[in-house]
């Protein structure tokens, strides 16, 4: 039996797979199954950072994109912040996302990777990256939110994963959820599988990035304050 929290995330993403039905112009990326170097890396962060027993409070996003965890499969950890500050490197991908760029800054104000890591699981409701085809027949980022009959399709895997993340050994008596509309659609599934005692709701990374930059201070410091249960 694993004890180890970094050994069950490991083995949780192992045997991750989507076999659902999706609608039309949808697909979902399984990085663990596309890029062998993925499991590598993936394996090493949570060896180095999760080699122990304690019990996490979890941080929820939507999906991985696919310049975050789509490649890496760390959330909200691109290529760069791999190597530049958690010291994994990765030879087969080189990434930048704006996400993980805030999420860094404000773990190194926190206290640094591994502090944070030591008190924090983060992951998704749907933790594989979703894309979609546009009308330029171009595939881009999708949110699990983005379409009606998505979100009604997903859904029954997701209460399932987040069950499987709770098993982990989390504590259920808080959830922050990154992005409000994210929220909305959390509440429901928490409603229907009673998962979380309470939710606590930031602004997500990359909104703040693109459209709060000026104000970016301001929002590390109410990170702060509220995973600290100062707000």
């Amino acid at each position: 039996m694993l004890n180890i929290f970094g050994d069950k995330v490991v083995d949780f993403n192992r045997q991750l797979r989507y076999s659902g039905k999706l609608p039309e112009g949808f697909q979902v990326l399984n990085p663990y199954v596309d890029n062998p170097e993925t499991m590598k890396v993936m394996q090493e962060f949570y060896n180095k950072f999760y080699c122990d027993s304690n019990r996490r409070k979890l941080i929820l996003g939507i999906n991985p994109s696919r310049h975050g965890a789509g490649v890496t499969g760390v959330p909200f950890t691109d290529t760069k912040r791999l190597q530049n500050v958690c010291d994994i490197k990765m030879h087969s991908a080189h990434t930048h996302e704006i996400s993980s760029v805030f999420m860094y800054d404000m773990i190194a104000e926190y206290g640094g990777v591994k502090d944070f890591y030591s008190q924090f699981y983060i992951n998704s409701p749907f933790p594989l990256a979703i894309i979609r085809l546009t009308k330029e027949r171009k595939w881009i980022n999708a949110n699990y939110y983005d379409d009606e009959m998505l979100f009604e399709m997903v859904k029954d895997f997701m209460i399932w994963a987040l069950k499987k993340h709770i098993s982990l050994g989390l504590d259920t008596s808080e959830v922050f959820v990154l992005g409000k509309r994210n929220a909305l659609f959390i509440r429901k599934l928490n409603k229907e599988a009673q998962l979380f005692e309470r939710l606590k709701i930031l602004e997500h990374p990359r909104f703040i990035q693109q459209y709060k930059y000026r104000e970016k201070q301001l929002y590390i410091n109410k990170y702060i304050l509220t995973l600290n249960n100062q707000l």
